[in-house]
């Protein structure tokens, strides 16, 4: 399992928002490049960046800051918040972004997705974001009736390289991962699932490494209030403690 630190942009700013509220936001940092090198040197393969500014507007806010990133460490990026477009897709991966997360998009129209994962194929991962097991959409602003897994099956269809599965009543609260609602993810869908939302200590990383399947784990506001400390979680994952 793979230990991803995320960078949640908002006005160029490193934040963390409590349950996806804009109005509940932490500035942790004003300068992503160096919260990126950080996570970089701390053994991080992946950075999950998020464009909250994207996320609320619909169109990216923070590509300067993007680029910035892209520009300062040698690791993959994967980043989400407001694509929806596929202009923005291509111009995220002609900065040499690996791979953009489409959430209301995709969740909104699986044929927009399909064409995306043949334009680029191994390049579009899919994110679903679930309150209650249903999924969410719009910053988590909106929340429709169908159900995540049903959703997971239909983006594995469509060509996604993978599922960020988000349970936002944990994000950013240091409870703990929602586990059953990420195991019977990890369980629904034959493709790498990420499990984002909740991790607050090295226990959370522990139990995530028994559900099987679980590709990777997203960690965001645990590692920037010094909860977690996201070398040991890389070795702990990898094997190595």
């Amino acid at each position: 399992m793979l230990i991803i630190p995320a960078i949640d942009l908002k006005d160029g700013n490193c934040v963390r928002l409590l349950q996806g509220r804009a109005e509940d936001a932490t500035v942790y940092s004003d300068d992503p490049v160096q919260t990126a090198r950080r996570w970089k040197s701390s053994g991080a393969e992946i950075l999950h960046i998020v464009d909250l500014d994207g996320a609320f507007s619909g169109s990216q806010k923070n590509l300067d800051s993007i680029k910035a990133i892209r520009q300062s460490v040698d690791m993959v990026l994967e980043v989400g918040g407001g694509i929806r477009t596929m202009g923005t897709i291509d111009l995220l991966l002609s900065m040499g972004i690996e791979r953009v997360i489409l959430g209301t998009v995709a969740a909104k129209d699986p044929e927009f997705l399909r064409k995306a994962c043949d334009r680029h194929p191994g390049h579009v991962v899919a994110g679903i974001d679930a309150k209650d097991g249903k999924v969410a959409i719009k910053g988590w602003v909106e929340t429709t009736g169908q159900e995540a897994t049903e959703l997971a099956r239909k983006m594995k269809e469509a060509g996604a390289a993978g599922i960020i599965y988000t349970d936002i009543s944990r994000d950013g609260m240091l409870t703990g991962p929602n586990f059953e609602a990420t195991e019977k993810m990890a369980r629904s869908v034959d493709m790498p699932v990420i499990a984002s939302g909740g991790i607050s200590s090295i226990e959370d990383i522990k139990r995530l490494l028994q559900i099987e399947g679980l590709w990777g784990a997203i960690t965001g506001k645990a590692i920037y209030a010094g909860r977690l400390d996201v070398a040991e979680a890389i070795r702990l994952a990898r094997g190595r403690v």
